[in-house]
């Protein structure tokens, strides 16, 4: 059992655990639940030695244990993966796993004894990864699976994972489950911080609920329900469906015709050909790395010309070879997949990060191109308060905000230039459940005030929810348009894996 008693942990001013105190029961799967900064990775972060408490206890069977490290809480049998992967794409998964745990140097490494090691471990757990292959050449799902072995080949006992399935599709997340199940069986003990109610419910023993850096309650989970847990988290009931009228479509905005798109490994994109129309919001749904990537993209002026081909017309005009500051310009805002690679500068504080791509033009510069602090301070605070984001302190760096945070800070930005065309990848990811509830209204309201949505989402339950059309993706071509209010999920995810 690991139990975690009036754990405190500051940075600077900001309390992210304030006294917080958990019990985690040997052979279980527990998961612990909470707003964007409500201070559940870092409590987590704390067990695994990657921050050291101010005050506070770590008590493993009853025995108060030193975690300075993380090679002491591996040393105690506690593994963690992170919500951002920690692989190196030119390295082999057999490499990336044993990478800080050889023994002997360099000299004395037998890889052939490892690969056979991990490759048996992989099939005990039926995780089908093969040691012998390159990091890039695998699926994001393969690289949560590579970055589980890693845990469990250092003999871990007590897993925690931070945001497990934030990338996995629904039948990935599935098969994932059922190896934390086995895993389960087998004696070890899982943790999960997650925003996912549904997947709470369907995988986990029990409940911890933090709020503002607190425990505010733990519940077994036989014993509440998705309604019962938004409650605890947020402090008020959260609606848990996306609330509607009918979308009142006009002209076509957007229009693609033939698009292709190639990158290192080939074709990405297969001549794709479709529009978007003021006032309505057009999904893409498809398991991830079957083009939506370079599809949006490619729309937002982000890929070399030379791998493209086709046309994009925004308003009746070509815009297909023009730069992503001209996108800009023209009234196309883009909430990127990858929040750290396109969306912040990661060192840079809120308010540097909430002008980005406007940073030369009034209101936040004059005319003459020089930055008017005022207007940045009022920008920044707009998108602080009417997003949420915690701590609201504009002179932080982008880096020290949880993920969610970050997420917030970024929609906040894009939906503050009031767009004609919203290019919007993965919205919610990493996302509590109240911020999604704000997230989906807002762009809603966004659909209904004339803007086109352009929705790429890897939740199936969102994109179906959120969409007027649905364009299925498989093997970077569309494979399908449908209606959501009318085509079940069977028959889309169907369509996912090309089937009929």
């Amino acid at each position: 059992m690991l139990e975690l008693k009036n754990i405190t942990k500051t940075f600077g001013n900001v309390v992210a655990n304030d006294k917080v105190s958990i019990k985690i029961e040997k052979g279980t799967i527990h998961a612990i639940v909470g707003e964007n900064g409500a201070g559940k990775s870092t409590v987590m972060r704390v067990a695994y030695g990657f921050y050291t408490a101010d005050s506070g206890e770590i008590l493993i069977d009853g025995k108060p244990v030193s975690i300075k490290n993380p090679h002491d809480a591996i040393a105690l049998g506690i593994g963690m993966v992170h919500q951002h992967f920690m692989l190196v794409d030119t390295m082999t998964v057999a490499e990336n796993i044993i990478l800080g745990a050889e023994t002997g140097g360099a000299a004395n490494l037998d890889l052939d004894k490892a690969n056979a090691d991990i490759l048996a471990l992989s099939n005990e757990l039926r995780l089908g990864v093969n040691p012998k292959a390159l990091i890039e050449d695998i699926s994001v799902g393969a690289q949560q699976r590579v970055e589980l072995l890693k845990a469990l080949y250092r003999n871990a006992q007590l897993l925690i994972l931070d945001e497990p399935t934030a990338v996995l599709t629904p039948q990935e997340t599935e098969d994932f489950f059922q190896i934390l199940r086995q895993m389960r069986e087998q004696g070890k003990t899982v943790v999960i911080i997650t925003h996912k109610l549904e997947e709470v419910l369907a995988i986990s023993d029990s409940v911890t609920v933090m709020r503002d850096g607190k425990t505010v309650g733990e519940v077994k989970t036989s014993e509440t329900s998705a309604k019962d847990l938004a409650r605890m988290i947020v402090g008020r009931d959260v609606l848990l469906r996306v609330e509607k009228t009918d979308a009142q479509p006009k002209e076509a905005i957007l229009t693609v015709e033939n698009l292709s798109v190639k990158n290192a490994h080939g074709a990405a994109l297969g001549g794709v050909s479709f529009e978007v129309k003021t006032g309505e919001i057009v999904g893409i749904a498809g398991i991830e790395g079957n083009g939506q990537t370079e599809l949006i993209e490619a729309i937002a002026g982000l890929i070399p010309t030379a791998n493209l081909s086709g046309k994009i017309y925004f308003e009746g005009t070509n815009i297909t070879h023009i730069s992503a500051r001209q996108h800009k310009e023209l009234g196309i805002a883009h909430i990127p997949e990858d929040r750290h690679r396109r969306g912040l500068l990661l060192d840079f504080n809120l308010a540097e990060n909430s002008m980005l791509g406007v940073h030369y033009r009034p209101p936040v510069a004059s005319a003459s191109g020089f930055l008017i602090d005022s207007a940045i301070d009022r920008r920044v605070k707009e998108i602080i308060e009417n997003f949420d984001v915690r701590p609201p302190n504009a002179e932080l760096s982008a880096k020290a905000l949880s993920g969610g945070n970050q997420q917030k800070l970024i929609i906040g930005r894009e939906f503050g230039l009031k767009p004609k065309l919203l290019l919007v990848s993965q919205p919610t990811r990493g996302v509590d459940i109240g911020a999604i509830e704000f997230i989906h209204r807002k762009l809603i309201a966004l659909r209904d005030a004339g803007t086109a949505v352009l929705l790429v989402s890897a939740e199936l339950e969102e994109v179906t929810a959120l969409a007027d059309r649905l364009l299925v993706f498989h093997k970077g071509k569309i494979v399908g348009e449908v209606n959501p209010k009318t085509t079940s999920k069977e028959k889309i995810g169907l369509l996912m894996t090309g089937g009929k």
